[in-house]
């Protein structure tokens, strides 16, 4: 079998067909021979134990056996009919139940037959039944297999009779076509055997039948390792090429720079801060494309480190932008940094979606010639029209919550590719780090600005908001601020909204509006009513916001001393942190408040310990990551960055390491990969690089 037999469309497998062949392709996504061998199993079931009815316990998940089935019926009507069996042996009885594809079961079923039953348990009303099961006419030539693959399939394919069995057969069938040299290995000799990693075609007759444990676990490591030094591949390739561009020479240290330093700098610089800008300048001054990725947890101080990269690109006769994802968090930055060059005569401009027409046209005039020297917006930066005289150095605060297209598209505002400095306060673990951003080199703020106090961590449940709220009264009369978050999440965003409005009652309440000012904001408002209500507790004319989760990043109000999260079970990890670091901005102690319900699963109670536990994001990033998954996380899966079907790179790093550092030599040996043993390697980088989004990831 040649190449192009592993792409034969998937109906021409004996046992597909037209009809289950299109099912495949619309369920998942299996339209070729070469994705059906790629369908791997995700567990194994021993098919030659038959259990007794009478010994099936709630510790069984799948079970198999055999008995005489009788009573079939079928109960209700149109979408609600289904069809009941029951089967019996010596020790007991269950019943079988088919919610789909009953008309086509009830035809192929027949009463007072034995038959082997195999499926997954459940229980209704105290009784156990398997629903969907796998059944099969028992007689005295059934042959009861071993150890069977168990394949992950939708309700639809088992509606139409594409059972588990059949993936099973249809899967034995291919590998009656495929011999040893039909899958080509694309990994070269000497990294099978310096990695001790099985052949490609052993890994694929293994994973689907493996004879013995030691098989399946050989199988496993030699797909993961494959599919994890493909991403390291492309990852290293785009290092080689962002190393290769050429970019603009920042020569010197000039006024700007140091005037702000030595005049203007509102705190002395952590050792971190420093270590950071001294990067930057090595970076920007070598003639190549800086892509630095800066890593700081909340409040550490990386806007100063990015007001001190612009003055570093403004001295040497460029201009700088910063683009971030919001609307209030590009309005926090303009604010912020033009206070930061208020007495500088450094002209800074914003510009995002609501600007009218009659300012924005004097903001495109004024950065086509140069006269705006910093540019603070939203994807608004990133439109044709946007024009920059001379842009050397383009800041993306919050990167994940941009696309790769709209960041590449920063590139093309001037003749070369201006400096990029990437900066996230959501901190990434660094086995995530390796597999989404190493391409980019990376700087990490590891201190607090001195005289920071370490934000004050509690568990509340419900029983307890009087106290709560009396706690959070008395802060507000020493003069401090106050923020109260609901959760606000698409799915039930009415309800949401309801319950948000319900607690903004609540809060009224509490804090008497006779004495007290209260603001709200929720993505409902109209921009402008959400912006001047932003505005009222950032100058402190508001004294507790009540708010939704837009004010997760962004929001600097140094008098902020508590934040209470409402129905904090429902928030990640990630997300608590972030709307932790809205206090401790200032000198005072600091609170954060967890208010849950009173009964919450044992998964929200490990997130709520974590978040009481520590103020470290690594740690809580590390701790989110395992539990959740990167694309949960970040997303990543969704957006094509990180397909993989079997490794995972919590439990896999030690394969990922192996496998970061194995591209790296092969790269820096064979950069084009025109050695003749590379050439499966290249054709599987090509292939993947169709499939997903890879391209200039700043």
């Amino acid at each position: 079998m040649s190449l192009s037999t592993l792409e034969s469309p998937i109906e021409f497998l004996k046992g597909v067909g037209p009809q289950r062949g299109e099912l495949l392709r619309q369920e998942l996504e299996i339209a070729t021979f070469e994705d059906l061998l790629c369908h791997y199993p995700y567990r194994y079931f021993d098919r030659s134990q038959i259990t007794k009815i009478g010994a099936i316990n709630a510790s069984m998940e799948y079970v198999q056996i055999a008995g005489l089935l009788v009573n079939l019926t079928e109960e209700g009507a149109g979408f609600k009919k289904r069809l009941i069996a029951t089967l019996y042996d010596d020790t007991g009885r269950i019943e079988l139940l088919w919610f789909q594809g009953a008309q086509w079961m009830k035809k192929t079923l027949k009463e007072n037959e034995r038959y082997i039953v195999f499926g997954k348990l459940s229980v209704f009303n105290g009784y156990y039944n398997i629903a969907h099961p796998e059944v099969e006419l028992w007689n005295a030539d059934t042959s009861i297999a071993g150890r069977q693959p168990v394949y992950s399939s939708t309700s639809k394919l088992i509606a139409k009779g594409i059972t588990n069995r059949s993936f099973a057969k249809l899967t034995q069938a291919l590998f009656e076509k495929v011999k040893q040299g039909d899958v080509p290995e694309i990994l070269p000799p000497d990294i099978l055997q310096q990695y001790g990693l099985c052949s490609r075609f052993a890994a694929m007759r293994w994973i689907h039948f493996p004879d013995t444990d030691e098989h399946e676990q050989l199988a496993r490591r030699r797909l993961k390792w494959e599919e994890l030094f493909v991403s390291q591949l492309l990852i290293a390739r785009l290092r080689l090429q962002h190393t290769a561009q050429r970019g603009w020479k920042f020569e010197k240290v000039g006024d700007h720079f140091n005037d702000f330093f030595k005049l203007h700098l509102p705190f002395a610089l952590t050792g971190a801060q420093k270590r950071v800008l001294k990067e930057i300048r090595q970076d920007t001054g070598i003639g190549k494309q800086m892509n630095r990725l800066l890593q700081g947890d909340v409040g550490s101080g990386k806007t100063i480190v990015a007001v001190m990269a612009m003055l570093l690109a403004l001295d040497n006769g460029f201009q700088a932008c910063i683009m971030a994802p919001t609307e209030i968090l590009a309005q926090q930055h303009y604010f912020s940094i033009s206070k930061l060059l208020e007495d500088m005569g450094i002209k800074v401009r914003l510009l995002t979606g609501a600007v009218k027409a009659k300012p924005r046209r004097e903001i495109l005039a004024e950065l086509a010639d140069g006269s705006a020297a910093i540019a603070v917006g939203t994807h608004a930066l990133i439109e044709d029209s946007v024009q920059f005289k001379n842009l050397g150095l383009a800041v993306i605060d919050e990167q994940h919550r941009f696309g790769v297209g709209q960041r590449a598209r920063l590139w093309k505002k001037n003749e070369m590719p201006p400096h990029v400095l990437v900066m996230t306060a959501t901190p990434i673990p660094r086995t995530l780090a390796m597999t989404l951003y190493g391409d980019l080199e990376v700087s990490v703020i590891d201190e607090l600005p001195p005289g920071r106090k370490e934000i004050k961590t509690v568990h509340r449940k419900d029983a307890l908001r009087a106290g709560v709220m009396e706690f959070m009264r008395k802060q507000v009369d020493e003069g401090r601020q106050a923020y109260i978050v609901y959760p606000l999440i698409e799915e039930s965003e009415k309800m949401d909204y309801e319950s948000l409005m319900a607690g903004y009652e609540q809060v009224k309440i509490w804090f008497n509006e006779n004495k007290y000012r209260i603001a709200m904001v929720h993505g409902r408002q109209e921009a402008g009513e959400r912006e001047r209500n932003m505005q009222r507790f950032v100058s402190g004319e508001a004294d507790v916001l009540v708010a939704t989760t837009v004010i997760e990043v962004g929001v600097n109000v140094p008098n902020a001393s508590v934040m209470l999260i409402e129905s904090a079970e429902r928030f990640g990890l990630s997300q608590m942190h972030q709307l932790r670091g809205r206090v401790g901005r200032g000198a005072d102690q600091s609170y954060c408040i967890l208010l849950t319900g009173n009964k919450i699963s044992d998964e929200s109670t490990k997130r709520i310990q974590i978040m009481v536990s520590t103020t470290d994001g690594f740690k809580i990033a590390e701790q989110d990551l395992a539990m959740r998954g990167p694309g949960d996380m970040y997303g990543t899966r969704q957006s094509g960055e990180m397909k993989f079907k079997l490794a995972d790179i919590v439990t896999d790093s030690a394969i990922l390491e192996e496998t970061r550092n194995a591209a790296l030599a092969l790269l820096s040996a064979d950069p084009k990969l025109s050695q003749p043993q590379h050439q499966g390697i290249k054709y599987m980088l090509q292939k993947q690089g169709k499939q997903s989004h890879w391209g200039k990831i700043s």
